[in-house]
């Protein structure tokens, strides 16, 4: 399970429960993959959280195209050059 850690601040376990919902409105149950296998959730809550400026980390997930930014998780379309938020 990706469960956070009971030790996490809130807001890392908020964004880290908002990339498995993401991805799981988009059909990919969350027992199919290893979030950690594709991103270190620790260094991304990270840089989400200390970034300056506004920021934004795109990565993907069992070929789901995500977009993670302090104000939301997105998937990229990448046939319409856009993005779907939830």
């Amino acid at each position: 399970m990706h469960s956070p850690p009971s030790d996490c601040p809130d807001g890392s376990r908020d964004l880290l429960v908002e990339i498995i919902e993401t991805l799981e409105t988009c059909g990919l149950e969350d027992d199919s993959y290893q979030l950690h296998d594709y991103v270190d959730p620790d260094a991304l809550e990270q840089l989400i959280a200390s970034a300056d400026e506004n920021i934004a980390v795109q990565f993907t997930v069992e070929g789901i195209l995500l977009d993670v930014s302090p104000d939301s998780v997105d998937v990229i379309v990448e046939d319409e050059s856009q993005s779907v938020g939830e």
